[in-house]
């Protein structure tokens, strides 16, 4: 009899074993993640700083920042859907500093019904974020120039497209404001968090295995019995 129940309890045990530590291992995720969003958010919510070339994506990024200078009317139109200001096109524009440097600026959406209407152009006080965004994925198409349409925003590929400096300003502010634009200042809410969700459900998965597991017990015990 008991040589028949070492087989479920090893394989119970074991698969209990895996599941939990899965869990643990997402709790462990959940708080690494958490730090991650808590410094974010400290960046975010920090005094503007006059942007400096110096700054890095590991350390600066998410840093608001302020600037001046005017936008040269050359534009890159990034298809975006699901934004609070519905689907449009954010517009990442070429930015000339004061001091005659070039950057990108991601103004903001522009409806899909005006893509074709002219930029404003005149100097502009710009308060905004250092961001480096990862929009682009393998499945992501690849930008049609013809008809100046992006499908993910990449900092390299578009500062060569331009001719800039390889760091973006997402735009909070801007004064004077691009009628066409509507700002879609930089969030952490949208930065993915699911490590509580998948923690609940491996520590399900173990409650689960264990239940089936002292079933196949039972049902062990009960053959001998009949």
């Amino acid at each position: 009899m008991l040589r028949k129940l070492i087989f479920p309890l090893l394989l119970g045990i074991a698969g209990c074993g895996v599941l939990i530590s899965l869990g643990v291992w997402q709790v462990q995720r959940l708080a690494w993640k958490e730090g991650i969003l808590a410094e974010l958010d400290s960046r975010l919510t920090g005094a503007p700083r006059p942007f400096d070339f110096s700054a890095t994506e590991e350390t600066n990024e998410y840093t608001r920042v302020t600037l001046s200078g005017t936008p040269t009317g050359e534009e890159l139109h990034v298809l975006t859907s699901g934004t609070a200001a519905g689907t449009g096109y954010r517009v990442i524009s070429k930015f000339t500093l004061d001091d005659g440097n070039d950057i990108l600026l991601d103004l903001g959406l522009l409806p899909l019904d005006i893509k074709d209407a002219a930029p404003l152009i005149a100097p502009m006080q710009i308060t905004g974020t250092l961001l480096w965004p990862d929009d682009q994925n393998s499945s992501t198409p690849d930008p049609d120039t013809t008809k100046n349409i992006w499908f993910a925003r990449n900092v390299e590929m578009m500062a060569a497209a331009l001719s800039t400096q390889p760091f973006m300003v997402v735009v909070s502010t801007a004064t004077p404001a691009d009628p066409r634009l509507t700002p879609l200042p930089v969030e952490t809410s949208g930065i993915k968090n699911d490590h509580l969700e998948y923690a609940i459900t491996w520590f399900l998965l173990a409650i689960v295995w264990a239940a089936m597991t002292m079933f196949l017990i039972f049902r062990t015990t009960r053959q001998k019995d009949v």
